[in-house]
């Protein structure tokens, strides 16, 4: 998939995240949420717009909100206000969503990802909906997410490609799980993007019509259904160069389906939703102090362990970008790094043959019963040559099938995984390879690096990988020169 499909234009992309917080109860009453109930079973009269029944605001939910803005940047308001927003569909049981139209409880902020820096223009809380389900002859409604707190996070138009999109995306999942305020599942529907893409002229500053694709529930999709529209609207713009714009590439709202833009209806305007304040909820008021014990309270930041991981632990960018990515894999690689004395033979050993070991199950490392701090005792043992990289491959299988047991256990049960470190025997072993193999003795002293480490490789195999590695090439060497 190309960045820019057509040479003459540019895509202008924004994203409005829908994420769900990760609070007890639902924004404005006190129902609880939990993802996978059975229909209608997390409700409430509030919730469902029973007559008389009135919203009170969710305090967490508050700090939750406050907390993503200082993590991004922003400017936390000190007033804002709550709206209603009308719209009858089956889902919206009050016929209007509570939400914050004119004054957002968050105000700017900007997230930096791979040297570029993201603007987001505002986010807010509101309610969140309810859910449509479509069977084969009928469709019901399930109201349990009705009035789950939601924060919007809306960016400016400041994208220029569905890489990007997706790079701005992840980084803030990864804010959003790193401070706890969302879990950022998207499988769960925790996240939902919508996302505004139109195209224009290169060189141009002009900002032509969007069309919204909602919904997005995955990052592999998103960059499909933004390239697909980038290009249905070239298309568009270059069979009517001489038609009106807005008749061109009307402002609409779309579906991704089966690989194709689908419009639904034509874009309404803020002046159909009818917006006025929410008469039912006061002004929110925050204090300085208040915004300032929240501040106190932000943990390290994604790319501030980004940064650590490359400079300070000497990781990969590859590396540390998977690990700071996956929170749950980072924050187990972060346990076991208190206990460990190589970083990187930890991030190796986690991240390649761990987490390998588990990729065919389905299931995430951090959720095996593998402590991280067995892990980081493999890797020591290795480290201090008390086995070899060959055991410690075996002894890691033997982990994977009984979690309970420490390397250790492993190594005391099991003789053959005590390295064999007598110079005598090691000698002997060398002394047979060289003899089997003159050209590589040759090769050697021609100056090829790599006829040293087949001779090695040569003796580990001939003793099983018991030879203890250090001994081999001190041996090696001596015997070459």
């Amino acid at each position: 998939m190309s960045e820019t499909p057509y040479e003459n234009f540019e895509p202008v992309i924004g994203l409005e995240i829908h994420t769900q917080l990760s609070t007890r109860t639902k924004l404005f009453s006190r129902t609880s949420y939990k993802f996978g109930n059975e229909p209608n079973t997390n409700i409430g009269v509030v919730d469902t717009g029973q007559p008389g029944a009135l919203p009170v605001l969710n305090g967490e939910a508050v700090k939750k909100a406050v907390l993503f803005g200082l993590a991004i940047n922003a400017k936390i308001s000190r007033n804002s206000r709550f709206d209603r927003k009308s719209y009858f569909y089956p889902d919206c049981p009050r016929n209007f969503q509570i939400t914050q139209f004119d004054e957002p409880i968050i105000v700017g902020g900007e997230v930096t990802v791979d040297g570029k820096t993201y603007q987001i223009e505002k986010a807010h809380l509101e309610d969140d909906a309810g859910m449509l389900k479509h069977f084969s002859d009928f469709a019901g409604v399930d109201f349990n997410r009705a009035g789950v707190g939601l924060i919007e996070i809306v960016s400016t138009p400041c994208m220029r490609s569905p890489k990007e999109a997706t790079a701005y995306a992840t980084a803030i999942r990864a804010i959003l799980q790193y401070i706890g305020t969302s879990d950022g599942n998207m499988e769960e529907g925790s996240l939902r993007i919508d996302v505004n893409v139109s195209v224009r002229p290169k060189g141009s500053t002009e900002l032509r019509n969007k069309v919204e694709i909602k919904n997005m529930n995955s990052f592999s999709n998103m960059e499909l259904a933004i390239e697909a529209e980038i290009r249905r609207q070239v298309k568009a713009y270059q069979a009517h160069p001489h038609m009106d714009l807005d008749k061109v590439v009307p402002q609409s709202t779309c579906r991704f389906e089966n690989g194709k833009i689908i419009v639904m209806r034509i874009k309404e305007s803020a002046a159909d939703y009818r917006y006025f304040p929410e008469p039912d909820l006061p002004p929110l008021v925050l204090s300085e102090e208040y915004i300032e014990n929240i501040r106190s309270k932000l943990p390290e930041l994604p790319q501030a362990r980004y940064i650590r991981y490359t400079e300070k632990l000497g990781l990969s960018e590859y590396f540390s970008s998977l690990l700071v990515n996956d929170k749950r894999l980072s924050d187990y690689f972060e346990t076991g790094l208190k206990n460990c004395k190589s970083a990187k033979a930890l991030c190796n050993w986690v991240c390649v043959e761990f987490v390998g070991r588990f990729k065919d199950s389905g299931k995430h490392l951090a959720q095996s019963e593998i402590l991280p701090e067995r892990i980081a005792e493999l890797v020591n043992l290795v480290e201090e040559k008390a086995i070899t990289g060959r055991m410690a491959k075996e002894i890691a299988d033997l982990m994977v099938e009984d979690p309970k047991k420490t390397p250790r256990e492993i190594i005391d049960a099991n003789p053959h995984f005590k390295p064999m470190d007598n110079t005598g025997e090691i000698e002997a072993l060398v002394e047979q390879v060289l003899k089997e193999n003159p050209d590589s003795i040759e090769k050697y002293h021609a100056g090829r690096d790599r006829a040293f480490n087949f001779l090695v490789g040569q003796v580990m195999k001939l003793s099983k990988g018991q030879a203890a590695p250090h001994i081999v090439q001190e041996i090696l060497k001596k015997k070459l020169s």
